[in-house]
């Protein structure tokens, strides 16, 4: 800048984890001015939120700069300015009151000073009443000192504030449901009373507990708010609000005496209460008495009624209430501006004017947008969601939090954004693609009014991110902070509505638009300071899993609010995963973490998921594949099991059983017969026949002579049977039907009866080796003429004696209902027959959904080559019978 003689940036940490750029320069130019410079000029991140005008820099003796003479910003941030204007004073009381701090400068950075998108919301509302500006997140980003807003504001920034909300008139029959509130009855009407959107707390009480005090606090703080007394019946074909009078509302809390071993239990029988939305208040609550100085207050409250953020004045409230009943007397606090109902009035108003707008936003946002984007699962999602789940916990320490804090500060971004873009890298890293959609809750509290009223105003919004095209993490970062400013900005829509309008593929087996949630929120819960009691407030676990995953961060605090620490916890459904995959995903999520604090622009697919173990476990323990296996042609692998277990069932098929000695005798005799033919070692035979004994003992007679097998599939035309007989040279075809056997000997296939009557006593053996051909299968081949595809013996032996199919008897009974000329079937025969098992084939040539179910109970199936066309073929119930199964 022409009026800067000289100038030094550094950073400062004058306060422990609040970093600083701090610019001190030597000329004429004031803050303002060299903060418009530098923000015209450099990326957010890197203009100081400091300037000290100084008469000269301090040197060292050796003529450099003495960074330790550098004066301290003035308290309060920056220089330490004071409000210039009526807005600037307004301003700086509306930032200290929402951050909770004495005072603020025209200069203080509000993101700096700990504020977030929660904050900022609440600011936007305080804005609106105060100045009659209504002024979006984006604005606070843009703009986050109060010297910079007011500018903005004085510029003409600003839309008409939307309408405030009051008391609305009242028809008592005709009270509407809010938005979310809605939704929430229709799943009630739909999966019937379920514990699965119950808010439960369970508050630790040390002291005693007048339970009779304790019942008139909570009628108190039912009086004065209407939700916690609100039931929803049916008028006239629509859900309404019936709000119950507070003299006559009966205190819904009981008391029981139980022991430390009982109570768990009792406290997830509370949680899990069954509201009849219909007919009952959304508020229970019960007092379980251990000992005569120690208790446990389980609260439960229905989310038709409440919502995260309304468990602070909840306790504030019952704490008030609690402590007038103590002194005797009712509790006096200000009434609340609204309730509830006023905000469902004002609500559909407000849709009413600006549903079109931002559904606009949103149908640009979401355009395309995936049908499923998870996080891998370890099986098959189930036709309809049960909601089970499950919890795992991590823990970053207080290094990582002040890190994470600090990056989110210099880049402009909040701690949420940086979590959202470390989850997306993850999810994306983890096999979810590259457009990313997450979830997430905004309070939906933008209206002053609503700061101290329990009430469901929670909205959920759909974050999408493009992972895509190899970003650095802070390019990943800059484009979820864009994404969410301009979610944040349209979040009035309820997401009921969003579905609807864009209307995605719907299913009862997943969540629609995103199937993963992010949370980001205050690792301790409020408490109620009851006279003379000490409590502690914790929320029992539901074993219930809304979505595919939640990914919960809860940030940890020092007595002074500095960063201390992270809990990741991991919400995860049952059905979906098992523990062992949720935990290898949150040691990655920290491993993330930890890589972008220690270098923010590293790239995406860089960063290192792996630990070294894994590494090594993936790169060299999975590679080392040298086994020794058995040299050998697999017809005289099968003799020598033969050999070993002569009596053992090889074949199943129905009520038809035929064991090792039988198949190998009835196959000696039937290559004997083939070698009478002209089958010799290399000659192609073709087996044009379905699944059955007579086919294996087939097939190990076509090997027995030397020969390869040509399999044919009855599905497929004349022509190709016809060129895959001829692209072999097959002069021998094994067939019971009609079959284009033009210049081939046809043969009846294997008589087993009469076969092991003739079968003489020593084997027929042609000389054989490793390499030669045991089999040819043909596939459509990529230019639609069929493909052969050919094995040698030494192939299949590598494949059926590998020693993971032995492991735990695995494969002792195999299910064999592939079509022969699929290459499934040489699983499905090989590995049990060479390895002392049991292939059960079903017999039939095409799946039949019933038989199929049937033959693995009945059969005591213990592997199944499962492939999508069998799932696509198979009912449900039969799916369910491959639990369990290899």
């Amino acid at each position: 800048h022409p009026s800067v003689a000289q100038a030094a940036v550094v950073v400062r940490e004058d306060r422990p984890g609040d970093k600083r750029l701090i610019a001190y320069v030597v000329g004429e130019a004031d803050a303002d001015t060299l903060h418009a410079h530098c923000a015209e000029r450099l990326a957010e991140y890197l203009v100081p939120s400091a300037f000290v005008v100084l008469p000269e820099l301090p040197l060292t003796a050796n003529g450099k700069l003495d960074r330790r003479a550098l004066p301290a910003p003035q308290a309060g941030g920056a220089t330490g300015r004071a409000p210039r204007t009526p807005a600037e004073e307004v301003l700086c009381g509306l930032f200290a009151d929402i951050l909770g701090v004495p005072a603020v400068s025209v200069d203080d950075d509000f993101f700096r000073l700990g504020g977030h998108s929660l904050l900022a919301t609440r600011l936007v509302g305080r804005v609106r009443s105060a100045l009659a500006t209504e002024l979006s997140l984006r604005d606070f980003f843009q703009c986050p000192t109060v010297a910079r807003l007011a500018e903005h504001i004085a510029g003409g920034a600003g839309t008409a504030p939307r309408p405030r909300l009051a008391v609305a008139p009242r028809s008592d029959e005709h009270l509407p449901l809010s938005a979310a509130q809605r939704r929430l009855w229709f799943l009630d009407q739909m999966e019937g009373p379920s514990a699965t959107y119950n808010i439960p707390l369970a508050v630790t009480l040390t002291g005693a507990v007048d339970p009779e005090l304790l019942r008139q606090a909570l009628g108190d703080v039912l009086a004065r708010h209407e939700v916690l007394r609100t039931s929803y019946p049916v008028h006239d074909g629509e859900p309404r609000q019936y709000i119950v009078p507070p003299d006559e509302v009966t205190v819904p809390l009981t008391t029981a005496d139980v022991t430390e071993d009982e109570l768990p239990d009792r406290i997830g029988e509370e949680a899990a209460h069954l509201f009849d939305l219909a007919a009952e208040l959304p508020l229970h609550a019960a007092l379980l008495r251990l000992a005569p100085e120690r208790s446990v207050l389980v609260l439960v409250v229905h989310h038709i009624a409440s919502d995260g953020w309304s468990t602070t004045p909840l306790m504030r409230d019952l704490t008030a209430a609690c402590n007038a009943r103590a002194e005797g007397t009712a509790p006096s606090w200000e009434p609340l501006p609204v309730q509830y109902a006023d905000y469902a009035l004002w609500q559909r108003d407000l849709l009413a004017e600006q549903e079109e707008t931002q559904l606009d936003h949103w149908r640009t946002a979401l355009a395309g947008l995936p049908a499923e984007s998870t996080l891998p699962p370890d099986r098959a999602r189930p036709a309809v969601a049960s909601y089970r789940g499950s919890t795992h916990t991590v823990h970053c320490p207080s290094g990582t939090h002040q890190a994470l804090t600090a990056l989110a500060g210099e880049s402009g971004a909040t701690l949420f954004m940086v979590v959202q873009a470390a989850t997306v890298a993850l999810l994306s890293r983890s096999g979810a693609g590259t457009d990313v959609p997450v979830g997430s809750l905004v309070a939906g509290r933008t209206d002053e009014a609503l700061e101290d009223l329990v009430g469901f105003f929670v909205n959920t919004l759909v974050l999408r991110t493009d992972a895509g095209g190899d970003p650095t993490f802070r390019d990943l970062l800059d484009r979820v902070r864009e994404t969410d400013l301009a979610a944040w900005t349209h979040q009035d829509l309820p997401f009921d509505r969003l579905v609807e309008a864009l209307n995605p593929e719907r299913s009862a087996a997943r969540h629609p638009l995103f199937q993963v949630m992010l949370t980001l929120a205050e690792a301790a819960e409020p408490a109620p300071a009851l006279p003379g009691v000490r409590a502690e407030t914790g929320r029992p676990g539901m074993g219930t899993a809304k979505f595919d995953l939640t990914v919960n961060f809860y940030e940890h605090r020092d007595r002074a609010g500095r960063p201390s620490g992270l809990d990741i916890v991991l919400e995860y459904a049952t059905d979906l995963y098992d523990p062992a995959t949720i935990e290898t995903a949150a040691d990655r999520l920290t491993r993330v973490l930890d890589a972008v604090i220690t270098d923010p622009d590293v790239r995406v697919a860089d960063i290192e998921l792996l630990t070294r173990d894994q590494r090594r476990a993936l790169l060299t323990d999975y590679n080392d594949t040298a086994v020794r296996l058995p040299e050998g042609v697999l017809h005289e692998l099968f003799a020598a099991q033969a050999a070993r277990t002569p009596d053992a069932p090889a074949l199943v098929c129905g009520e038809h059983e035929l064991s090792y000695r039988a198949l190998d005798r009835a196959s000696d005799a039937f290559a004997r017969r083939l070698a009478g033919l002209g089958v010799v070692p290399g000659t192609a035979v073709g087996l044009f026949l379905d699944r059955s004994p007579e086919y294996v003992v087939a097939v190990l007679g076509v090997l027995k002579a030397g020969g390869a097998y040509v399999p044919l599939d009855a599905r497929q035309p004349r022509e190709r049977l016809a060129f895959i007989l001829a692209d072999t040279g097959a002069t021998l075809l094994v067939t019971d039907r009609d079959a284009p056997a033009e210049g081939l000997t046809p043969l009846p296939p294997p008589d087993v009866p009469a076969l092991l009557a003739e079968a003489p006593a020593e084997p027929f053996r042609a000389l054989v080796h490793p390499d030669q051909l045991a089999y040819v299968m043909y596939t459509s081949g990529s230019s639609g003429t069929p493909k052969g595809v050919a094995n040698t013996h030494r192939n299949v032996v590598e494949l059926a004696l590998d020693p993971w199919w032995g492991a735990g008897e695995r494969h002792r009974r195999v299910l064999a209902y592939s079509p022969p000329a699929f290459d499934s079937s040489t699983y499905e025969l090989w590995v049990p027959l060479l390895s002392g098992g049991t292939a059960v084939i079903l017999p039939v040539a095409k799946v039949d959904v019933a038989e199929l179910g049937d033959a693995l109970t009945r059969h005591g199936i213990t592997a199944v080559y499962f492939t999508t066309a069998l799932f696509d073929a198979m009912a449900s119930e039969a799916v369910g019978a491959l639990a369990g199964l290899e």
